[in-house]
């Protein structure tokens, strides 16, 4: 877990927490109440980048005048650091969220993310995605295969609509026809919302990056990891005979691993 917490006073606006996120290149930030560092303060919530997408940009709120707290989720989903890992990759997928606290007395002592779950189970020698590696083209039992897409001459705020409606991270960005980016909340909340721009005006081809990373479909588990940990990114295009096939999210890649284990996971619950 992440034990250097980023904080943001809970009347920050939706610009500051997307320049904080840009900044410490992370996908959420924990909200207090007070100033942050002051007395008697306390962790009421996190807002992730989901949110912000989501939230925010969706719902075409004003980002300079929207505070953190509006939009936060209050209910904090915590685990306890003495609990497996398998444990925690159930909570995040039966919540649907790629951020846990970690709570210790009461108090929050740390933040893990899908990401850091992800690098766990895949450098580990032994467990569920080692076993996977034995599995006939595991990425495409992992991969979504309906491809979203956008037309480049889009705005960000259809974009961001499109996200929140099909409930996704990425969108793949056509021109005449052709798939030439992707374009994900990342960028969203750190080339737009981050410096306030006026998202009914940017079109979507003006942040989308490109090329597109792509992974061939033959591939294992720790390829694509090791990939999407290489270029910076959470999604990969899944590629056969060079075409795009699927998109897979880090997300995607320990779901199998909690599908499979959440007979235990749910009798122990």
């Amino acid at each position: 877990m992440h034990r250097d917490l980023e904080v943001v006073a809970q009347d920050a606006t939706i610009v500051t927490a997307a320049g904080r996120m840009r900044a410490r290149r992370i996908g959420s930030v924990l909200v207090e109440s007070g100033a942050p560092g002051g007395e008697g303060r306390r962790i009421l919530g996190i807002v992730t980048e989901t949110d912000l997408v989501r939230k925010v940009l969706a719902q075409r709120l004003n980002a300079s005048q929207t505070t953190v707290a509006q939009v936060m989720v209050s209910a904090l989903l915590t685990i306890t650091p003495d609990r497996p890992m398998l444990d925690a990759s159930h909570l995040m997928e039966l919540n649907q969220v790629r951020h846990l606290c970690v709570s210790e007395g009461g108090r929050i002592v740390g933040v893990l993310s899908v990401r850091d779950l992800v690098r766990h189970f895949v450098d580990a020698e032994s467990g569920p995605v080692r076993e996977l590696d034995d599995v006939y083209r595991p990425l495409s039992v992992l991969m979504r295969t309906a491809l979203e897409t956008i037309d480049a001459e889009e705005t960000l705020v259809t974009a961001a609509r499109r996200m929140a409606e099909k409930r996704i991270g990425s969108l793949l960005v056509t021109q005449a026809g052709s798939a030439v980016g992707i374009v994900t909340e990342s960028d969203i909340v750190r080339k737009a919302l981050a410096d306030n721009l006026d998202a009914t005006l940017i079109r979507v081809g003006t942040l989308m990056n490109q090329p597109v990373i792509d992974i061939d479909i033959n591939r294992t588990v720790h390829d694509a990891s090791e990939r999407m940990a290489e270029k910076g990114v959470r999604h990969l295009a899944v590629t056969e005979h060079r075409k795009i096939v699927g998109i897979l999210s880090v997300r995607d890649l320990i779901r199998m691993i909690s599908v499979r284990d959440r007979p235990r996971f749910l009798r122990e619950k």
